[in-house]
């Protein structure tokens, strides 16, 4: 018999104890900006939709964080047709890797050795599935590029997956053409950081009353960049939310319905 998927994980409210959610929100989206920083200054590739915001960088006179925060508001006013609703977490995405992720281009100096590019692109991408468990656990919604990737598979009925994929297809070749740099970073990023986040993610999940929060799988059909839920589409694992383990009772009464139901299978 085929297991029904579990469901994602979602996003609480701010004002369920916003003191010890709020830093880990604003510390994850601060680390991620400074991954991203590590991966430019690699200049070995990185990400699709950095990508795009370095292909913009080049092709203008903005920085690499104000590029950044401008794709999100653009992508922020296609969530309107989507009827996406946009959260606090969303908001804070826009603002803190734009700041972010200047300054840690502002403090990792340019040009660098093969050895040292090679070394900042392995450390960006670890700190950047590193920092996407501790955002994304923090449990405050989506960031605006991944409410546009949820909010299109609802409106056209198609899997996350294959919308996702397609998008961030279509940010490549765009980031591309603009000049922004595709190399083994790009593969190496698309690869690991699912994994990489997986790993870290049941240590910074935050957990509500009792309420246990694992990684399960198969893995569902939902996947965020700033933090709302996970999934496939960057191999992460579905997370959802349990009671701990279920009554006596309850245990009692499921075993006497499997035991009535054994002679029929």
């Amino acid at each position: 018999m085929k297991r029904p998927s579990p469901p994602p994980l979602t996003y609480l409210p701010l004002g369920e104890r916003p003191r010890r959610r709020l830093p880990q929100l604003f510390t994850g989206l601060a680390l991620y900006g400074s991954s991203m920083s590590l991966l430019v200054r690699a200049s070995l590739g990185v990400n699709p939709w950095s990508v795009l915001t370095e292909g913009l960088q080049r092709r203008t006179s903005l920085s690499f964080g104000t590029a950044s925060a401008l794709l999100g508001v653009l992508v922020l006013l296609l969530w309107i047709p989507l009827k996406q609703r946009p959260t606090f977490g969303t908001f804070a995405n826009i603002a803190v890797l734009a700041c972010s992720s200047d300054l840690g281009l502002a403090l990792v100096p340019a040009p660098l050795g093969p050895a040292a590019r090679v070394g900042l692109l392995l450390g960006g991408v670890l700190l950047n599935g590193l920092s996407v468990a501790v955002y994304v656990g923090a449990r405050f919604g989506p960031g605006p590029r991944d409410g546009l990737m949820t909010g299109a598979s609802r409106v056209t009925g198609r899997s996350l997956r294959l919308v996702r994929t397609v998008v961030e297809i279509a940010v490549l070749a765009v980031g591309g053409l603009l000049g922004g740099t595709v190399g083994i970073g790009t593969v190496l990023y698309a690869v690991t950081v699912g994994p990489i986040t997986q790993f870290f993610l049941p240590w910074f999940v935050y957990r509500s009353g009792d309420r246990g929060v694992g990684l399960v799988a198969p893995a569902g059909d939902v996947v965020p960049e700033a933090s709302s839920v996970v999934g496939r589409g960057r191999g992460f694992g579905s997370v959802r939310e349990g009671t701990g383990p279920a009554p006596a009772s309850s245990r009692s009464a499921r075993s006497a319905g499997s035991a009535r139901q054994a002679p029929q299978e």
